[in-house]
């Protein structure tokens, strides 16, 4: 009898069983961080996305606290802002870098045209980029040339004008399909803008909030239709649904805070898992993750719960491409956590921690 058949037969059942499960998925991780302790700027972490634990951590960029990072769809191009007051005429500064694989080179830097630029974001198509002032006031559209480069600003958004009683804080600035909206924690208002990429852009719709409410950080189901603000000064999320052409209506308020807690809380950074079931947010002072269901037809959250972060000042955290696994970056105990998620009931359990100094931005390459 040939003993071959069985021989190669035996052999390829060896080699699929031993593909598999027991590798890892390690998938790339930028960390943008604050540089007034021991940091030095971006780093560059590998994410095992079968065991859900970071192993290997290296810095990648030297550059002054990049605190908010932005990835292009092509993954070629990181954009970093840095949250300074010096770089030029009292403003910060925007730092592109080309992505190799998966290290970084810078390729420029240009003002941000105001203080302390504390978030940046790509337009839907790619071809333009704002940032976020915070200690400015105001906000930067630039148009992104195609070798990632950026042309202008083409336009300043400046809220100090807006109202001249209170004092704007630009926290956020984010398209919302082809409409971009700028929360400003100041103002209580998130302000909507219409033709960003033509010469003269138009305030089209002011989405007011809770006087003392502080928006920070939104977020939107994929189709626009609701619109989720974090509110930093009173620990709640507020829930809006689309009217008309770029209008929100409210429809609901949320404590972010458990009733029992009595200390100081502010609310970060705020994302829903991609298939759209579930919110979360993040609590510094409680240093907290509160978990809320979505109602798919309504839009209204429902709590499901809150998880420790197992650190101090929870600022931004990130879901993983996988949706198996949340992120948190722990400012001021200079960790990152990582939690396992449960898809069907959104919940978090604790796995470990990675010792990183000032990690404030988590991004996914």
């Amino acid at each position: 009898m040939n003993s071959k058949p069985i021989c190669i037969l035996a052999l390829t059942m060896t080699l699929l069983n031993c593909t598999p499960e027991n590798e890892s998925e390690s998938l790339t991780l930028f960390v943008g961080t604050y540089t007034d302790t021991e940091s030095e700027g971006i780093y560059k972490l590998q994410f095992d996305a079968k065991a859900g634990k970071i192993v290997d951590s290296r810095l990648a960029a030297k550059i002054t606290s990049p605190s908010y990072l932005a990835i292009n769809s092509k993954k070629d191009m990181l954009y970093a802002v840095q949250e300074i007051n010096d770089f030029e005429d009292g403003a910060g500064a925007v730092t592109a870098f080309s992505i190799a694989g998966d290290s970084l080179t810078e390729i420029q830097t240009v003002s941000s045209k105001g203080a302390h630029p504390c978030h940046v974001a790509l337009s839907p198509s790619g071809n333009q980029l704002a940032a976020a002032n915070y200690t400015g006031g105001n906000a930067s559209i630039y148009t992104v040339a195609a070798d990632g480069s950026l042309k202008g600003p083409t336009a300043v958004l400046d809220h100090r004008k807006i109202d001249t009683t209170k004092t704007s804080h630009a926290h956020m600035a984010q398209w919302v399909n082809n409409d971009l909206y700028i929360a400003d924690l100041g103002l209580d208002a998130i302000l909507g803008y219409t033709d960003t990429a033509e010469q003269g852009v138009k305030q089209s719709k002011t989405v007011q909030l809770q006087a003392g409410a502080g928006p920070r950080h939104f977020t939107s189901t994929s189709n626009g239709r609701f619109l989720y603000v974090i509110n930093e000064l009173n620990s709640s999320i507020s829930v809006f649904e689309r009217e008309g052409a770029m209008g929100y209506r409210s429809i609901q308020n949320e404590s972010t805070l458990a009733p029992y807690f009595k200390g100081k809380s502010y609310c970060a950074d705020v994302h829903i898992s991609a298939d759209g079931k579930f919110l979360y947010g993040s609590n510094r002072g409680e240093n907290t993750i509160v978990i809320f269901s979505i109602d798919q037809e309504s839009g209204r959250l429902a709590l499901v719960g809150r998880e420790s972060v197992k650190g101090d000042w929870p600022r931004n955290f990130t879901l993983d491409p996988t949706g198996n696994f949340l992120l948190v970056a722990n400012q001021n105990s200079n960790n990152i956590c990582v939690f396992r998620r449960d898809p069907e009931k959104g919940t978090l359990t604790f796995l470990n921690e990675e010792k990183l100094p000032k990690p404030v931005c988590l991004l996914f390459l």
